[in-house]
C-alpha cells in the first residue's frame, strides 16, 4: 500500500481549548478511511485541518504538520501552501447538499474552475460536466436538464451534484463530513454504492456516526474519543478485535 496523507504531531485549538492532541495517522492510496467517534471526539475538526478550513475560524489555529503525496513519492507540507491550492488537491463534502442556489447544474459542476478564476474552452468543460456526472451516476437523470439550478434536484440528487462538484477539479483526496445523515434510506444507499465505486480514483476519508456505515464502505477505521485518536487499523480487524476498551464501547453502543 502506499501512503498518501500522513498526520504528524497534529494539535488543533479554538481559542485556549485544545480539541485535536497529537493526532499520528497515515492515510493510503485508492482506500476508504472512516472517521468514529461520539459528537465533540474531533472527527469534523480533522477533516478541516487536512484541507485548511479549520483556520477560516480566526479563532482557530494547529500545531504539528500535514503532507500529501503530490507525485512520485514527493510529499508537500500542507500548511506551507496557499489553502487555495491545498483545497483544489483535497476536496470536501458536507453533511448537508449544498449545490450553489444562483448556479444552473451545468454550473454547479464546474464551479471549482469558476470560483478559481480557470476559464476552460466550451468543448471542455461540456466534457468535464458529462464525465463527472457519469461518475456519480447523475447524468442520465439530468442531461436534459443541465441549465436548471441545482436546487431543482431531489436531496439525493443534490448531493450526487455535490460529489461531482468535488470531484470536477480531479482530486487526490475525498473528505465527507457525514455525506448520508441527511438523506433518506434509498438515497443513502445509493451514495455508499457512490463512495465504494469512486475509491477506484480517489482516496476517501468519511466522518460518520453510522458505525454499520463504516462497516460496510470502509477498508480502514479510526476511532476518535475526546480529541484524541485512541485507534486505527483494518475495519475488520477493528470491528472483531478491537484493542482499545473505549473502542469496544463505542460499536456495541454502550457509548455514542
Amino acid at each position: 500500500m502506499n501512503e498518501l496523507l500522513k498526520i504528524e504531531n497534529l494539535n488543533a485549538y479554538f481559542d485556549k481549548n485544545k480539541v485535536l492532541k497529537n493526532i499520528n495517522v497515515v492515510f493510503y492510496e485508492k482506500k476508504i478511511t472512516a472517521l468514529m467517534g461520539p459528537s465533540g471526539c474531533g472527527k469534523t475538526t480533522l477533516l478541516r485541518c487536512i484541507n485548511r478550513m479549520h483556520e477560516l475560524n480566526e479563532n482557530a489555529w494547529v500545531e504539528g504538520n500535514i503532507f500529501l503525496k503530490d507525485g512520485e513519492n514527493k510529499f508537500i507540507d500542507v500548511y506551507s501552501h496557499e489553502p487555495s491550492e491545498i483545497r483544489r488537491k483535497i476536496g470536501m463534502v458536507f453533511q448537508k447538499p449544498n449545490p450553489f442556489p444562483t448556479m444552473t447544474i451545468f454550473e454547479n459542476v464546474i464551479s471549482g474552475f469558476i470560483l478559481n478564476g480557470i476559464k476552460l474552452p466550451k468543448k471542455q468543460a461540456e466534457e468535464i460536466v458529462e464525465e463527472t456526472l457519469k461518475k456519480v451516476g447523475l447524468w442520465d437523470e439530468v442531461k436534459e436538464k443541465l441549465n436548471k439550478r441545482g436546487t431543482f434536484l431531489s436531496g439525493g440528487q443534490q448531493q450526487r451534484l455535490c460529489f461531482a462538484r468535488a470531484l470536477a477539479i480531479k482530486p487526490t483526496v475525498l473528505l465527507l463530513d457525514e455525506p448520508t445523515s441527511a438523506l433518506d434510506p434509498i438515497a443513502t444507499k445509493n451514495i455508499e454504492d457512490l463512495i465504494i465505486t469512486l475509491k477506484d480514483t480517489v482516496s476517501i476519508i468519511i466522518v460518520t456516526h453510522n458505525v454499520g456505515q463504516a462497516g460496510r464502505i470502509s477498508d480502514y477505521v479510526a476511532f476518535m474519543y475526546l480529541g484524541n485518536l485512541l485507534e486505527y487499523g483494518e475495519t475488520e480487524k477493528v470491528f472483531t478485535t478491537p484493542i482499545n476498551k473505549k473502542t469496544e464501547e463505542f460499536l456495541t453502543g454502550k457509548i455514542g
